[in-house]
């Protein structure tokens, strides 16, 4: 099977598991959006998929999607691309210059930072704020408790494109409980959007009203 087959045929299976997972789901969201993982991935792999149909991308590295993407996005403006990744403070200007929605929003300082950019391009990319629902000492993401005050910081005092919330469950734990309380935390905030779910999970995410699903392996296969 050629690599354009590949890719054609694993698209397929997604989106018809997709499909499927939100017919099964009593509240879905209005939409679920596949996010394409190309971390690590070269720019044969992500063009197959282009080719396939896919236009949603995600990078966890603003340099590697730099490298891959600025052309990629120069030769097919229909490409949307997602940093989900954490995000340094001193890489925010090229992120804001690249991505389209930065799932990745974790801080006070990285808030300040955005807003800052804006103010010197006249653009920012819509953003997730990130949740640490398992509040992981080794993970990014603000802790539940204190995700409306940054919210309110975000959206509400600095004036930036909040449109939703994000989080990536622990691995021993079971997804649903995080996706539970990330919607919840969403609907009280008023905010439509939730990034959650990836390759193993997305169909309970979907469930629980994911709106945007991060999937590499399934689609990509191993990485290079």
């Amino acid at each position: 099977m050629s690599l354009s087959q590949e890719s054609q045929s694993r698209l397929d299976a997604i989106v018809a598991r997709i499909d499927a997972a939100r017919k099964r789901s009593v509240r879905p969201a209005p939409f679920t959006h596949l996010i394409a993982v190309s971390k690590t991935h070269g720019v044969e792999k992500i063009e197959a998929l282009i080719e396939a149909g896919q236009t949603r991308f995600g990078e966890n590295r603003v340099q590697e999607a730099k490298a891959k993407f600025t052309d990629l996005k120069a030769r097919h403006p229909e490409l949307e691309l997602h940093l989900i990744g954490p995000l340094q403070s001193n890489k925010v200007r090229d992120a804001v210059a690249l991505f389209d929605y930065i799932h990745s929003l974790d801080r006070p300082k990285l808030a300040q930072a955005l807003a800052e950019a804006r103010t010197q391009s006249g653009h920012c990319p819509a953003l997730f704020v990130q949740v640490n629902t398992g509040e992981e000492p080794q993970k990014s993401g603000v802790i539940p408790s204190e995700t409306a005050a940054l919210v309110h910081l975000a959206r509400d005092e600095l004036a930036l494109p909040v449109v939703g919330l994000m989080c990536i469950p622990p691995a021993e734990d079971a997804p649903a409980v995080h996706f539970a309380l990330l919607a919840n935390l969403a609907r009280d905030l008023g905010l439509e959007f939730l990034s959650m779910g990836m390759s193993a999970d997305f169909e309970t995410a979907i469930a629980f009203g994911a709106t945007h699903v991060r999937i590499g392996s399934a689609l990509f296969g191993e990485r290079d």
